[in-house]
């Protein structure tokens, strides 16, 4: 973490600060500076991506088990709160005086994390995806976000991520430094090209982490109400509420559904580009064993 003229500036690359989170996408440098001071609770569950990764989809998925889960009782009852870095130091005030059961979405690497969540043993859900389909999400969201640095060519975009200078630093540290705790039995990790091959199977496998009753006739119908293209038509339906939304870097959910594939830099790659990029990230992957096994097809 940096810090210059009251802007929080997330990541780094070779000592240069990355580009920054400013004002007017609410994220303060008080509240980052404050983070440590933050109250836990032992049954919060924080829902972990790189940006543009899948925690939107993994925060439908977790809305839906807890909603058939419930069947009326308060086991059942939890709030999706806006994203942990969103806001300003009453945002702390607005988590503590929740009832229920908090599920807490962030982008923050691990080392940023508040202390609070580690001590107290909290669920952690953490999603990969394959950082080639990141880069070509991202630099679409750069375009239509316009709280974001404006990056016209794609072949620009691919340089500031290779070198980590994107809001949230490098996609290969922010793994890293979650895999440090990879051996922790109350973190999760999911890899997004795998749960779209088989979201029933992984919807499955939440439920069991976080000891959610749910039977296989409800594993399948929160599995097609989580289904990329049910979230987006739901997304430009709704009216978007600018006080709560679970991204940190905007408030209007329509941009963040774009295609939700899996593959798709194959169109924006050159073979160049591909090259290059595999130079940059083949030495840290190689020596990652959560990164290795994010698939590109």
């Amino acid at each position: 973490m940096w810090w210059r003229d009251n802007t929080a500036v997330f990541g780094c690359s070779h000592g240069r600060p990355a580009l920054t989170l400013i004002d007017n996408i609410r994220v303060s440098t008080e509240l980052l500076q404050a983070l440590d001071t933050f109250d836990a609770r032992e049954d919060d569950v924080l829902l972990v991506s790189y940006p543009k990764s899948g925690t939107h989809w993994l925060a439908e998925i977790m809305k839906n088990l807890y909603s058939r889960h419930s069947d009326n009782h308060s086991a059942g009852l939890v709030t999706l709160t806006s994203s942990l870095e969103f806001g300003d130091l009453s945002k702390f005030d607005e988590l503590r005086n929740l009832s229920s059961k908090r599920l807490i979405p962030t982008h923050l690497s691990y080392d940023m994390i508040p202390v609070q969540f580690k001590t107290k043993n909290c669920k952690m859900i953490y999603v990969i995806r394959n950082p080639k389909d990141t880069a070509v999400s991202m630099y679409h969201y750069y375009q239509q976000n316009p709280h974001l640095p404006n990056v016209e060519k794609w072949s620009s975009f691919l340089e500031i991520f290779l070198k980590g200078e994107v809001v949230y630093g490098s996609w290969i540290d922010h793994v890293l430094s979650w895999e440090k705790n990879k051996s922790n039995e109350n973190m999760l990790f999911l890899y997004y090209e795998s749960m779209k091959k088989d979201l029933p199977k992984h919807v499955k496998e939440i439920s069991s982490f976080l000891n959610i009753s749910v039977s296989e006739d409800q594993i399948r119908e929160i599995s097609k109400k989580c289904s990329f293209h049910e979230m987006k038509e739901q997304a430009e339906r709704e009216k978007v509420n600018t006080n709560h939304t679970v991204c940190a870097l905007t408030s209007d959910r329509k941009l963040i559904f774009r295609k939700g594939v899996v593959g798709d830099w194959r169109n924006y790659f050159t073979s160049k580009q591909n090259v290059q990029f595999d130079a940059v990230f083949k030495e840290k992957i190689n020596s990652s064993a959560l990164a290795s096994y994010v698939e590109y097809e």
